[in-house]
């Protein structure tokens, strides 16, 4: 009997409940998202197994989109199917989807938003303790002892530390070296069209993007482009929406844009939702809601539509190496963003006692909750700031 046809020990309704929760409460962007879902659905409810969650992260890996949603997404599919992938994926992203759009409001309606420099400040700080112990354990877990899992592991960190970019062909290239070792095929692959037209497809959609269409169509457009062309994990779309949204179209200013970078830092919820904050700065409501379904609908397809084939042939030798070596690769371009992250957001003595607090309480307190942690980090960062900056 395969994992799929296994009987769920939780409702639908529960899983919708969880990402309906980590949706709302869930800080510290895609790496921590990725972490939280380990820990809760695998480790503490054990609702999906560990070979579920990894064929999840390898698929969430191997397809372009934003990680942590389609890794929700493929959480609910695992028992719930088609309906289970859709609660779920809408269930994770309705709650930080309000959030942003009402601060999209608030950014109109009052001009700037200053304050979020200090909450971010204490925030920032806390989310590497956070991310940093959870990277820990998912390495424990899911690397253990395995010396060809831990080189592709350190190889994946290093260059996620120097090039600050998660970059797909490497995953992909783990995938296929442990698959190579050992299990290696009696066939060849015939995937070489499917890649070579999938090349064609960025091109296509610049195509689209320069035809004189209303704004709404343009921002739908543009969205899904960086919905559906863009890999690695939500901060993978930044430098992508920069380019489109600042540069090319010239909807936004770059302060704007940098305040939009740090709504999607400081929101619960996937970091790409600072689609939704774009948006709404381009073309209120309307515009909020097109980018977001733009860019999230491409991700949601490109997870169900594969996630089949990985539940059938999942069990086969030569796909579980083949998604052994990319979860390794995986969490060692998770562990390394946590010091791309930490470069950006621990900046002096008081940001590196806040993480080295959070750090310290998680591993004394194992039950202690993030947002807990979070809501004190924004209280510190709202007193600090002002004196250490002004």
């Amino acid at each position: 009997m395969s994992r799929f046809e296994d009987k769920p020990t939780y409702t639908l309704w529960q899983m919708v409940l969880y990402m309906l929760r980590l949706g709302t409460l869930g800080f510290g962007g895609p790496v921590a998202l990725v972490v939280y879902m380990h820990r809760d659905l695998v480790e503490d409810r054990k609702w999906i197994t560990e070979a579920d969650y990894k064929e999840g992260l390898a698929l969430s890996q191997l397809a372009p989109g934003p990680l942590a949603a389609q890794l929700g997404i493929y959480l609910g599919y695992v028992h719930y199917r088609i309906l289970g992938a859709t609660l779920a994926g809408i269930a994770f992203v309705i709650p930080s989807f309000l959030i942003v759009v009402a601060l999209g409001w608030a950014y109109v309606r009052f001009g700037g938003i200053s304050w979020m420099q200090a909450v971010f400040y204490g925030v920032g700080a806390a989310v590497i303790g956070i991310i940093a112990m959870s990277a820990k354990k998912l390495t424990e877990k899911s690397v253990g002892k395995d010396k060809m899992l831990w080189a592709i592991y350190l190889v994946l960190a290093v260059v996620t530390i120097i090039t600050e970019s998660e970059i797909a062909w490497l995953f992909i290239a783990a995938g296929v070296l442990v698959w190579l070792l050992r299990a290696p095929p009696k066939w060849l692959s015939r995937g070489g069209l499917n890649a070579a037209a999938m090349t064609q497809i960025p091109m296509a959609g610049s195509l689209f993007g320069s035809m004189d269409v209303s704004l709404l169509t343009q921002i739908g457009l543009f969205f899904a482009k960086a919905g559906a062309f863009v890999f690695g994990s939500g901060l993978a779309i930044v430098p992508f929406l920069y380019g489109g949204t600042v540069t090319e179209h010239q909807w936004l200013t770059e302060k704007q844009f940098v305040d939009a970078v740090a709504v999607a830092m400081i929101t619960p919820g996937p970091v790409v939702i600072t689609v939704g904050f774009i948006g709404y700065l381009i073309a209120g409501l309307p515009g909020a809601v097109v980018a977001s379904l733009a860019t999230f609908i491409p991700c949601y397809l490109f997870t169900v539509i594969p996630a089949p084939y990985f539940k059938k042939y999942g069990k086969l030798p030569g796909v579980i190496a083949f998604v052994d070596g990319i979860t390794a690769a995986a969490i060692g371009a998770i562990a390394g963003s946590v010091i791309v992250i930490a470069k950006r957001s621990i900046i002096d003595i008081p940001t590196v006692l806040i993480a080295l607090v959070t750090v310290a309480l998680l591993w004394k307190f194992k039950r202690l909750q993030e947002p807990v942690i979070i809501a004190a980090a924004a209280v510190v960062g709202l007193v600090l700031y002002p004196l250490l900056k002004g």
